[in-house]
């Protein structure tokens, strides 16, 4: 059959509930998976990006470096990073992906943590030296607590990102949703797998970005009352 066939095919719904009845495990997989892979990258990027934009926030001559080097891995595309890494790393395994996917996230996160330490009020950072705290007592106090709004939106970011760059780990069969998206073009277009996969990506990036959303309002309270 044709792919015009298949698209015009009553048969071939955009969504089956009966397709999702019979694949509920393969589907439940995917989608742990998928949010698996994402919540490990992020954690992973953020334990790498905190520090360099800390580093650069303390030796600016560094900034740029730093900047422009997780920038230059942002924009290697998806597809020739994974490539690039999957033969040293292993072709079918989740470590290629969660690599790149690593690396991907590392500007998001330096780029708006530098930009959150950068906020801090200089009077503040005079008061906390004058208070007798040393570099890293007005880091772990000071910096990184009125720090938290650039922080979390980089995360935000950074995970929304990630969860849309997972589907790429299809193409070596670890892409968690993105596997069902690939597996429903190469099933004669079978849209039904292709728009549960979608819809569960979507739904998934909506979740884990209010999740985190709601995570730095209650982080953040001061931020809060200044706003209103």
């Amino acid at each position: 059959m044709s792919f015009q066939s298949y698209r015009d095919d009553p048969g071939n719904p955009w969504f089956s509930w009966q397709y999702v009845r019979d694949n509920s495990d393969t589907i439940a997989e995917a989608l742990r998976e998928h949010a698996t892979l994402t919540a490990e990258a992020v954690v992973i990027a953020a334990l790498v990006a905190v520090p360099l934009a800390v580093l650069a926030y303390w030796i600016r001559p560094l900034t740029g470096p730093i900047l422009a080097l997780s920038g230059i891995l942002y924009t290697i595309p998806s597809l020739a990073l994974l490539a690039f890494i999957a033969p040293y790393v292993g072709t079918t395994r989740a470590t290629s992906v969660l690599i790149a996917l690593v690396l991907y996230a590392l500007l998001l996160i330096v780029r708006n943590t530098l930009a959150g330490l950068n906020q801090v009020p200089a009077e503040v950072r005079d008061a906390a030296q004058g208070m007798g705290y040393g570099r890293f007592g007005r880091l772990l106090r000071i910096d990184l607590p009125l720090a938290l709004p650039g922080i979390m939106t980089g995360l935000r970011l950074a995970t929304v990102s990630t969860v849309a760059l997972v589907t790429v780990g299809a193409l070596i069969g670890k892409g968690g949703l993105g596997d069902l998206i690939l597996g429903g073009f190469r099933n004669n277009f079978y849209r039904a797998e292709i728009v549960t996969g979608t819809v569960l990506c979507v739904a998934l990036a909506l979740v884990l970005d209010l999740v985190l959303a709601t995570a730095g309002r209650l982080l953040t309270p001061w931020a809060r009352r200044r706003a209103s």
